[in-house]
């Protein structure tokens, strides 16, 4: 009786975090599209610092993109290691792009805006995550349902880009 309470705990806290995931993802992907500002590298001005947003999903691996196969979107340079990949982003940018622009989820999921490092990352619900370290991959990791519904919330305070500009 012992090990089915055990089994029933386990399920249950498994079907609740399932459930917390997908209602920050929800959130985040029914959002209205604000122009936050995205991550990019200091010296290029290129997003992910050149890495391939398609490559993540593709690959499952962050490999270094080409300004051959660039792309402008969102007024940030893109690269990708190949036309193919540049154009399937070109398609679908939202779904490539890194959610909360390049900044680290689990510091996002903290109140706080931190870049994220496009070698360590994670793909939660289709959507790719940056994380600053290695600890905060592991601490988002420890209970992502909950770290991404308030980085989704965190996120959304941020003001728009596009307003802050016309201040």
């Amino acid at each position: 009786m012992r090990q089915i309470g055990k089994q029933i705990l386990t399920l249950t806290k498994s079907y609740t975090t399932f459930c917390l995931l997908f209602l920050a993802l929800c959130l985040a992907a029914a959002a209205p599209a604000q122009e936050k500002s995205i991550i990019t590298n200091a010296l290029t001005g290129v997003a992910l610092s050149g890495f391939d947003p398609v490559a993540y999903f593709t690959e499952d691996a962050a490999l270094q993109g080409s300004p051959v196969n660039e792309l402008e979107w969102n007024g940030v340079s893109w690269y990708f290691v190949s036309a193919a990949n540049r154009d399937i982003f070109a398609a679908n940018p939202e779904i490539y792009a890194p959610i909360f622009g390049g900044h680290c989820a689990m510091a996002m999921a903290r109140g706080h805006l931190s870049d994220g490092n496009p070698q360590i990352f994670r793909i939660i619900g289709g959507r790719l995550m940056l994380f600053y370290s290695i600890g905060n991959r592991a601490a988002f990791d420890m209970a992502p349902g909950t770290a991404l519904a308030t980085a989704a919330v965190n996120w959304e305070a941020l003001p728009d880009r596009r307003a802050a500009q016309h201040r």
